[in-house]
């Protein structure tokens, strides 16, 4: 199985902009989804953004026209650029791997891969 680790987490002032990254363990191949989520403490985990292998990316409304899912040319490396962040988006942001099926839903449950997360803090 894939092994994801984020990075790129951070303080920021509202406004601002954070860069996250997943490097998985090895390619991650042609029939995938990726996904990030954000869990805040007390809530439930909260799917944010995916891409599946012809390109095809959801956002969650929460974040549509502020966040940017993408994938490396070479496969192993993903991102999540986050701009106009706002206080509300702290949290502890996890990028998941899972079939190319997940893309589908927003259901944890559906992914296979997570890594350990990153906090992103925004401040007012």
């Amino acid at each position: 199985q894939v092994q994801v680790v984020e990075s790129g987490g951070g303080s920021v002032q509202a406004g601002g902009s954070l860069r996250l990254s997943c490097l998985a363990s090895e390619y991650i191949g042609s029939d995938y989804c990726v996904g990030w989520f954000r869990q805040a403490p007390g809530q439930e985990r909260e799917g944010l953004a995916s891409i599946d292998t012809d390109g095809t990316t959801s956002y969650a409304d929460s974040v549509k026209g502020r966040f940017t899912i993408s994938v490396n040319n070479a496969g192993n490396t993903m991102y999540l650029q986050m701009n106009s962040l706002q206080p509300e988006d702290t949290a502890m942001y996890y990028c998941t791997l899972g079939p190319y099926w997940s893309c589908g839903s927003w259901s944890p449950a559906d992914f296979n891969s997570w890594g350990q997360g990153t906090q992103v803090t925004v401040s007012s």
